[in-house]
């Protein structure tokens, strides 16, 4: 067991054919028609619902996308993050940011993560998706951290609704989640209204604390009400694959992995270290590519949210959903390889982001980066 770990670090044994058929996943690929609604381009197939599809014609132009499982709308499999990379205040350089959000954009990415509490993060999504003309191609997943002055006061979450719409230049925000659990009896409502208003497509909620939160998230899948779930899920962080995947393919939610690159501390463990030789036989160019191939190759994730300032780096991330993906056998085999690596086992023991400072509005005491560093 890792140190500080409350899970398994052996791979969890679920049953892939259980999981797959729970979540109506087939083994045939999909040709998808562009389909607009609302502003939003959905993926429209002839496929069963909740199938792992790839579009094109060839394996360099195939793009792995994934359904959020309520409504069978299409998702790109790598998504993007924006907790401090996008906090970068507007007197500062800034060119990198919007060509990560090109790059992502051009590579078939769609999904964008971002949060209140991210600093500038939402502000620099807005303006350069609408400098880009991106915007309406976009899927943005959104987050509310609020409270009220008294029990049931939904005015802070109004207010923060609201100031995330003006500074996305939307009118309705696709996902909407609560972010870390906070004040969750009472926000859930307030989003379950905004939904029935349009204000919203989807709801859910967020942590990145596993061995302390996996049981309230579980309960919440688990009660049928959250479209979406976002939760940390790593080849190092395998908690989620004991109760709250299953649950999520049992209940039909739609699954965002946060840390799949643990913040960057994944890239430390293996630097230095040649990709091992079976990596090609999933298609793997990089260890971005091998990091994310174990997460999304699970049949209950929707997306992954990697995060980065570097366009070169989003490039590599794109990259892993295209081409095979993992069976179960290779998953446990790609797990085996990471233990035998020294520091695995101690990677929680390791600062976010190593050696690395940001100079956005968000400050966490004693973390150090720089803006052009390696940010995952």
């Amino acid at each position: 067991m890792h140190p500080g770990h409350s899970y398994s670090s052996k791979p969890q044994s679920f049953s892939r054919r259980a999981v797959i058929k729970a979540m109506g996943i087939g083994a045939a690929t999909a040709a998808f028609t562009p389909l607009v609604q609302g502003g939003h381009q959905i993926a429209q197939s002839q496929t069963p619902p909740n199938q792992i599809s790839q579009s094109g014609s060839n394996q360099t132009s195939q793009v792995i996308t994934k359904p959020i499982p309520r409504t069978n709308e299409q998702v790109a499999a790598i998504g993007m993050g924006t907790f401090l990379t996008f906090d970068v205040l507007s007197d500062q350089p800034r060119d990198n940011i919007r060509e990560v959000i090109r790059r992502f954009s051009d590579g078939g990415g769609r999904l964008i993560d971002v949060s209140p509490l991210y600093g500038m993060s939402e502000v620099n999504v807005g303006e350069f998706a609408a400098e880009l003309d991106i915007a309406e191609d976009l899927f943005i997943t959104n987050k509310i951290w609020a409270t009220g002055e008294y029990l049931g006061d939904d005015s802070h979450a109004l207010r923060q609704l609201e100031q995330s719409m003006q500074r996305l230049s939307r009118d309705r925000i696709d996902t909407m989640q609560v972010h870390s659990l906070v004040n969750v009896e009472m926000v859930i409502p307030f989003l379950r209204e905004w939904k029935q208003e349009g204000r919203i497509r989807y709801l859910g909620v967020t942590h990145h604390d596993l061995p302390l939160y996996a049981a309230p998230i579980a309960r919440w899948i688990e009660n049928g009400e959250l479209d979406f779930v976002q939760v940390r899920y790593s080849i190092f962080e395998r908690g989620v694959e004991e109760r709250i995947l299953p649950a999520a393919a049992d209940q039909g939610t739609a699954v965002l992995v946060n840390m799949p690159f643990e913040k960057a501390r994944l890239f430390e463990v293996v630097q230095g270290q040649p990709l091992p030789d079976f990596a090609r036989e999933i298609d793997c160019e990089n260890w971005a590519q091998f990091f994310l191939k174990y997460v999304i190759s699970h049949p209950a994730v929707t997306c992954a949210i990697p995060a980065t300032t570097n366009p070169d780096h989003v490039a590599e991330n794109l990259g892993a959903m295209r081409g095979a993906l993992p069976d179960q056998e290779m998953r446990t085999r790609m797990v085996q390889h990471m233990e035998s690596l020294p520091g695995f086992d101690n990677l929680t023991q390791m600062p976010w982001y190593p050696g690395k400072q940001f100079s956005g509005l968000v400050r966490l005491p004693g973390l150090a980066a720089t803006q052009n560093a390696r940010n995952r």
